[in-house]
């Protein structure tokens, strides 16, 4: 009985040990929640136009800017632009799922720094950046791009992410979206923009605080004219997005 009495004494802090970190089911359980949350926002945003993103706050409430935006469907976006950007930004645009991994092996065989990581960023990547992230480039910011990205591209079509990209892309500080940036620059509808006016908006893209597609600079001009000469190759490319 005595040694019964102790077998059961030795066993009682395998039972605490179990209790020795709840935090750790708390912590799965808030990722488990934060997982499904985002995962609930990407199918709810399939159909419904995200009101505001995590750029938009931050240019808000930590810059202290302005939001300008005019959020229209995509078929009201001059298909210049449309091929403009996708000629720009993600050439495989209609051909990959969410990241262009050709792409991502370029970049890691010729970077030598993070400078070079914005190299294989998709339109899919962009967006996930855009609504979930931050502006600030990252290995770990990066890392969280993919999954969403590859989310984003197997829920929504192909139309459909373009159309969020081209309405949530910043084109200045406080600007976003092609109807505000058009009409911003232009004067005009973002339906009405000239091959020339959607190079110079696309070619802006990558550094939209320092690029004016209004006064474009000769580094401007010439990155639009390199965009241009890819056009007819992508041009076959892009059915997903352009009517035949």
């Amino acid at each position: 009985m005595a040694a019964a009495a102790g077998q059961q004494k030795r066993k009682r802090p395998r039972a605490g040990s179990r209790r020795r970190h709840p935090w750790l089911r708390r912590v799965a359980l808030v990722l488990v929640l934060l997982v499904c949350a985002l995962l609930g926002s990407i199918v709810l945003f399939r159909f419904v136009n995200p009101p505001i993103t995590a750029v938009m706050l931050e240019e808000k409430l930590i810059e202290g800017q302005t939001l300008k935006r005019r959020w229209v469907p995509l078929e009201q976006i001059s298909p210049n632009l449309r091929l403009a950007v996708i000629a720009s930004e993600d050439g495989n645009f209609c051909r990959h799922w969410g990241v262009d991994w050709a792409a991502v092996r370029d970049v890691v065989n010729q970077a030598k720094s993070l400078s070079a990581v914005r190299g294989a960023s998709t339109i899919p990547m962009q967006v996930a950046k855009n609504l979930y992230l931050w502006e600030h480039r990252s290995y770990l910011r990066k890392a969280l791009e993919v999954p969403l990205a590859q989310a984003m591209t197997v829920i929504w079509p192909k139309p459909r992410m373009l159309e969020v990209y081209l309405n949530i892309a910043q084109w200045g500080p406080g600007l976003f979206g092609a109807e505000a940036a058009s009409r911003r620059y232009f004067g005009k509808p973002a339906s009405a923009l000239t091959k020339r006016e959607a190079l110079l908006l696309a070619a802006a893209l990558p550094n939209p605080l320092a690029r004016n597609p209004a006064r474009p600079s000769r580094t401007l001009n010439l990155i639009a004219d390199a965009v241009q000469r890819r056009l007819p190759w992508i041009a076959k490319r892009a059915d997903c997005v352009l009517k035949p």
